[in-house]
């Protein structure tokens, strides 16, 4: 039983189809193949507005990268105290920003509030030794499995805009943020404030493919200079875009996230039929029950594969776990888990 990530699946049979669709013959190098082009016009349409695609090959690279084309010296990038830009990217951030600050923001199942992030820029006024406010990070689901609306992302995105900050949203499950809050792409990014987006693909049925999607090009103006000095320019690009090619079409990425979805939903509701408590509300497609020492080490004997997560609001003798769902998981395999808890 298989709940410890959706970075374990492997790819979708149509993003699989769409890789060996697209590996006869010979095209360009360096994104300038017709797929490419192709995938980035499907792009544009998906957003409604011109955008840049810049593919990367890792959503940490895509992460740092934005971070590093807004890039001042002295500069503060803000983010939620859970976020993985923070919590486990080993630095990334900072290294390619050449030092560029993380200012955690505390935040409440995951989500940043407006007037917290108020108070942490009342700590940093312009002109202070402590750094120069650049950038605003949200996380879309949110570590914590939870959701922030449209109107939530641009009260955020509000605040950091009155400072001048670039706003940034890691998307690496943009997907299962999408399938639960049922509003187009474009209200929850550049209508709501958004300057630039790492859309995951790779945890919701992709093989390698994440991409940087850029509304506000003069908010990073280098960029692509960036990721090429970083070493993210597919030489091959028309793989990840065939990826791309397979995930979008006919809403397939949006059918592989629902299943995600309703499958956390199935194992949300029976650990609460069980008596369970849950820290957060199940949004997205990752569920953290508190459980007991004791049926931690019970379900792993039993082979269930799934990570601790934190002891905050625990007993002494509990913790919350994360349980994450897939595209790949069946009912089958929930019930197998409420059947061993």
């Amino acid at each position: 039983m298989m709940f410890a990530s959706d970075n374990w699946s492997g790819a979708s049979d149509a993003v699989m189809d769409a890789l060996a669709r697209h590996n006869a013959g010979f095209a360009p190098a360096y994104g300038a193949d017709p797929v490419t082009e192709r995938v980035s016009a499907r792009f544009a349409d998906l957003f409604d507005t011109d955008v840049t695609v810049l593919y990367t090959a890792t959503g940490t690279a895509a992460n740092a990268l934005a971070m590093a084309a807004c890039a001042r010296p002295g500069g503060l990038i803000f983010a939620s105290d859970v976020a993985h830009l923070h919590c486990d990217e080993w630095g990334a951030a900072e290294f390619y920003t050449h030092g560029m600050k993380i200012v955690p923001v505390a935040a409440e199942g995951g989500r940043m509030r407006p007037e917290d992030l108020s108070a942490a820029l009342a700590r940093t006024p312009d002109g202070g030794r402590f750094g120069t406010p650049t950038a605003l990070s949200l996380t879309q689901a949110t570590e914590c499995g939870t959701l922030y609306t449209v109107d939530e992302v641009r009260a955020l995105t509000d605040v950091a805009r009155a400072r001048g900050l670039v706003c940034h949203m890691d998307g690496a499950r943009f997907a299962n943020a999408l399938a639960t809050l049922d509003v187009a792409p474009a209200d929850i990014t550049w209508k709501a404030g958004i300057d630039v987006l790492s859309f995951g693909g790779t945890k919701n049925g992709c093989w390698c493919a994440e991409a940087l999607v850029v509304f506000s090009d003069g908010a990073l103006r280098d960029l692509a200079t960036h990721r090429a000095r970083a070493g993210h320019v597919f030489s091959k690009s028309r793989f990840v875009s065939a990826q791309f090619e397979g995930y979008l079409d006919d809403d397939h990425w949006l059918d592989l996230a629902r299943h995600a979805n309703a499958a956390a939903q199935r194992l949300a509701q029976g650990l609460t039929e069980a008596g369970v408590r849950i820290a957060w509300p199940v949004q997205a497609n990752e569920v953290f029950p508190v459980l007991s020492r004791g049926r931690i080490d019970a379900l792993k004997a039993h082979g269930v594969l799934f990570h601790e997560w934190s002891t905050q609001g625990c007993g002494p003798d509990e913790a919350i776990v994360r349980l994450v769902t897939s595209f790949r998981t069946t009912g089958d395999e929930v019930d197998a888990f409420l059947a061993a808890l």
